[in-house]
């Protein structure tokens, strides 16, 4: 119980990991009960560079990506990816910007989806 407790300490008050002013995510909600319904929402700042955005949602027993095609300064500054249906577990949310020459910047947030009430 010590374990869930900190971890929802720590998903609700931890500030993003490697954030730039490139590229910002914002998850919501950040803890939720399975199966879990959550938005990714991505901002990223205009750059003629900018060629894609990926959004990877992983746990121990999950994974999905999705690539987000940007169209340099012309592309748009919001992105939104919606996960349904996730199963119970602690998500590693990670926000890559991809430019002409590779990976511009990462950022990622921690998401707890709790187990639905009388769940094994």
């Amino acid at each position: 119980m010590k374990t869930v407790a900190m971890l929802c300490c720590l998903t609700m008050c931890a500030a993003p990991l490697g954030s730039s002013e490139r590229m910002t995510i914002k998850v919501s909600p950040p803890i939720t009960v399975a199966p879990g319904f959550v938005r990714i929402e991505a901002r990223v700042e205009r750059d003629a560079n900018n060629r894609a955005l990926r959004i990877i949602a992983e746990s121990d027993d999950f994974y999905r990506s999705s690539d987000i095609p940007l169209d340099g300064e012309n592309g748009p500054n919001i992105a939104a990816v919606d996960l349904r249906q996730l199963p119970a577990g602690v998500y590693e949310v990670t926000g890559i910007l991809v430019g002409t020459n590779g990976q511009r910047t990462a950022t990622t947030h921690w998401l707890r989806v709790a187990p639905a009430p009388g769940a094994r």
